[in-house]
């Protein structure tokens, strides 16, 4: 019988660890997708799409949909000194 339980409280032990080693990932991933809500906020313009389906793919799509905007839908020139 203590082995039984013993065996129970290891694996509940090692999903906390495994939860204390996602969670900065989790974090990380949560403040990309708050960056790219709030850029798009602020820029005029996106590529491709329009800002409203931007901001529903980096909703939907955790965390896949903010690395699509950064790299596809973000406006390189923004901010640039180089005129169009």
């Amino acid at each position: 019988m203590t082995s039984l339980s013993l065996a129970a409280g290891q694996s509940a032990a090692s999903g906390h660890q495994l939860l204390y080693a996602i969670l900065p990932l989790l974090v990380l991933a949560l403040a990309v997708d708050i960056y790219c809500l709030a850029d798009l906020a602020r820029v005029r313009s996106v590529r491709y799409l329009p800002k409203v389906i931007w901001a529903l793919i980096i909703l939907c799509s955790f965390p896949a949909g903010a690395l699509l905007y950064l790299f596809l839908g973000r406006d390189r020139n923004h901010g640039s000194r180089v005129p169009d």
